[in-house]
């Protein structure tokens, strides 16, 4: 029998501990007993039950018990979750998790840690929720040469940027609705200034392309700026909007990539496009694989539970198999240590979108194409909306462009006279 410790009990945490305890599942399930659980609150009423002596407020004292083969570790945040991993980690238990913003930051450390340890650090639940991604990036597309991964991995601001379109509400409105259906937390700032999904980015990155990336040269913008009228005109000229997630290599003969988080105008007949409410989808394009794109729930108990109890399946089948050795399957474990070159953002080539309040002078739009032309930014449209609180509305797509380029421009066409204002600015995938 392969003895379970759970720190955390909260809602992944119930999840987890109900599917370990019911039947009729993987058998191997029968091989798995929670030993001891971490809780802060041992008064606290919960719809789970466990015998005497099995909850606990010494969450130190789980992560180095010596009965225990597996630390789950559900507690979130940074600390004390990072120390609790690495004390795990030093007392030889295997490890399973599904905190993104640990591994982001601090995933270099853990795993060298693991390494030398001889265990397994295993989190599929981190990104993604239910949907499988982490162990199909290690294994089963190992082969390929990955040279971009764009998703929508977070579901509450998919759900906002959804809502704003079917229902041509304004971002507060819908964030208000969004807490009161409990999709966003009551402190939304990681989810809609992008937090959340840069964490996720960087960790596929990792996967995906063999090599860390440091969390803060994560370029990372949210949608608090996106609004109602951008998602209409974005409509209009055959785009949605979403809060994707990007990793790209930048030159494909070196470690060089571009990875970022922000708004995008992405064409209704791309496969993100028709991702909605609160699903995630990670769109993977390698050679010679080609496209293949993992879609599912993102959140929840069920789901992120789902990939908690299978990374801990996956370890106890080693372990059955007698895989108790230093020696660890290189499929599983993370290995690369080396840092990848992040491409600064000012180097980045994408189109643009951005809308202008102008004064409805002659030879306004005259002047932006000059001023565009300046620094070699090409128009792939530009079209006149209507009247804006007298002011005229004039709207421009780019073609791709060095985005450097284009904030010099812009920087220019602000100082122009006829100019008002630019309200917004969004990149066109």
């Amino acid at each position: 029998m392969f003895k379970i410790g759970l720190l955390g009990l909260g809602v992944v945490g119930t999840g987890t501990a109900e599917i370990i305890q019911s039947e009729g599942r993987h058998p191997l399930l029968k091989e798995i007993a929670i030993q001891r659980v971490g809780v802060k609150n041992l008064t606290k009423p919960r719809q789970i039950q466990f015998p005497p002596g099995v909850m606990t407020t010494d969450l130190e004292a789980i992560a180095t018990d010596p009965e225990l083969d597996i630390v789950v570790e559900l507690i979130g945040g940074l600390e004390p979750a990072r120390s609790l991993i690495l004390k795990a980690i030093t007392a030889g238990k295997h490890v399973v998790t599904a905190n993104k913003a640990v591994i982001a930051r601090y995933g270099d450390e853990i795993f060298a840690a693991a390494n030398a340890a001889g265990v397994y650090v295993l989190f599929e639940a981190a990104v993604g929720g239910g949907i499988p991604v982490i162990k199909p990036l290690k294994q089963s597309l190992g082969v390929n040469r990955i040279t971009s991964v764009i998703g929508i991995v977070n579901g509450t601001t998919n759900y906002i940027l959804t809502q704003m379109a079917t229902a041509g509400a304004d971002f507060a409105a819908v964030l208000a609705r969004a807490q009161e259906l409990g999709y966003a937390e009551a402190d939304p700032t990681a989810d809609v200034d992008g937090l959340d999904a840069a964490d996720k980015i960087a960790i596929l990155t990792s996967l995906a392309f063999q090599g860390r990336v440091k969390r803060e040269e994560v370029h990372c913008e949210g949608i608090r700026q996106v609004s109602a009228a951008d998602i209409n005109y974005a409509q209009k000229l055959g785009f949605g909007i979403k809060l994707l997630a990007i990793s790209q290599k930048t030159n494909p003969k070196a470690d060089t990539l571009q990875v970022r988080v922000h708004p995008t105008l992405v064409p209704k007949e791309h496969p993100l496009a028709n991702i909605h409410g609160v699903n995630n989808a990670i769109l993977v394009e390698g050679e010679p694989l080609g496209q293949v794109m993992f879609f599912g729930p993102g959140a929840g108990a069920g789901p992120t539970a789902s990939a908690v109890v299978a990374d801990i399946l996956n370890i106890v089948g080693i372990l059955v198999s007698g895989g108790k050795t230093k020696q660890l399957d290189p499929l599983l474990s993370c290995s690369h240590q080396h840092y990848c070159t992040v491409t600064p953002i000012a180097e980045l080539e994408t189109g643009f979108y951005a809308r202008f309040l102008v004064r409805d002078v002659p030879g306004v739009i005259g002047d932006l194409g000059t001023s565009f032309g300046k620094y070699d930014v090409s128009l792939s449209s530009v079209v006149q909306i209507g009247q804006h609180d007298e002011l005229a509305e004039i709207v421009v797509v780019t073609h791709q462009v060095r985005e450097g380029n284009f904030r010099q421009a812009l920087e220019e066409i602000r100082d122009l006279k006829a100019i008002a204002s630019i309200p917004s600015i969004l990149r066109v995938l």
